[in-house]
């Protein structure tokens, strides 16, 4: 394990106290787990856009898709109960 060492204001020191006790756990694991789950949640958002770009590419290339307009009407109908038909995939309007 490594050392790094991180310089907080005075009032921030007091709120990550204040909030790892509250916690249950210490100032320093507190602040482990803040840096873990901001790091997680930043691969999980490189992650996300990753696919998207992915998968618009793959739109752009040639393949389908279903305007957002139709296929909310199509899920509010089958909210509502009502027999409807899916929408048509189509290639996109460029």
């Amino acid at each position: 394990m490594t050392t790094t060492t991180i310089r907080l204001t005075l009032e921030l020191k007091s709120r990550v106290a204040a909030a790892a006790e509250q916690a249950g756990t210490t100032p320093h694991g507190f602040i482990l787990q803040a840096i873990e789950d901001k790091a997680s949640q930043h691969e999980r958002q490189t992650a996300f856009h990753q696919l998207a770009d992915q998968r618009l590419a793959a739109i752009i290339a040639g393949g389908k898709t279903i305007a957002w307009s139709d296929m909310r009407h199509y899920l509010e109908q089958r909210a509502l109960g009502t027999a409807t038909t899916p929408p048509e995939s189509r290639a996109p309007d460029r």
